[in-house]
């Protein structure tokens, strides 16, 4: 993290065994000012009330390159339905510069771990949406799918295992893995700041998903004390 800037904390744990590290920061709430009055040759030497005046102009009126200028990198480690719905934010970015880099159980072999949720944390289905979830299941239920979850797991284990001892090479013995969408996966995300606010924004959001709610939440919290004011305009403008 840039010196003299540590914040409270760089790491946020999420789920049972996820989290959201903040790696590296390009950048404040100055660079995204001065980015901005470079058209007229200026440069602030310090953040002022009239540059907070620019930055909210600048997310207000939707005039979002200079919130490109500042970057962030984070390491998460996620299940792969987060992963994958993250992972959209990469492939539609190329005006928002994002890059992404993930292990690979093709060259390493990566202790697995899955995201199990507790008896009292299934969702039920709702009853006028074909996404998203509304209250919670009875426990009773939400014992036996995690019960039923946790059998499919172990058998999965002891066929992957099984094929590594046998020496199948890892690229494919990693098909026998239960490779359900609670599967955790490590990656980097680097991003610009307009692309981290696009997350904040959409997976914040009530009808978001409850586990990527938890992660929005995560970055969100990393982010706010390098960007104080640019980030809370472009939040609360919904930057896109």
């Amino acid at each position: 993290l840039q010196k003299g800037r540590t914040p409270m904390t760089n790491k946020v744990n999420v789920l049972d065994k996820g989290y959201v590290r903040l790696v590296d920061v390009m950048g404040d709430d100055l660079r995204v000012v001065n980015a901005a009055r470079v058209s007229y040759a200026k440069e602030s030497k310090e953040l002022t009330e009239r540059d907070i005046r620019l930055i909210k102009f600048l997310a207000r009126e939707g005039h979002t390159s200079p919130f490109r200028h500042a970057m962030l990198s984070f390491e998460i480690y996620a299940p792969l339905m987060i992963a994958r719905q993250w992972w959209k934010y990469v492939v539609g970015s190329d005006h928002v510069m994002d890059a992404w880099n993930e292990a690979s159980r093709r060259y390493i072999t990566i202790e697995p771990e899955w995201y199990i949720p507790k008896e009292n944390e299934w969702r039920k289905k709702p009853a006028h949406s074909k996404q998203g979830s509304d209250g919670f299941v009875h426990p009773e239920l939400g014992r036996e799918a995690t019960a039923r979850l946790m059998r499919q797991l172990e058998e999965g284990m002891k066929d992957y295992e099984w094929a590594l001892e046998q020496g199948i090479a890892p690229e494919q013995a990693r098909l026998l893995l239960p490779s359900a969408y609670g599967m955790y996966t490590p990656w980097y995300w680097t991003a610009s700041l307009q692309s981290v606010a696009h997350l904040i924004n959409q997976r914040t959001a009530p009808d978001a998903q409850k586990e990527f709610q938890a992660y929005a939440k995560a970055v969100y919290q990393l982010t706010r004390p390098y960007f104080e004011h640019s980030l809370k305009e472009l939040v609360e403008h919904g930057q896109r």
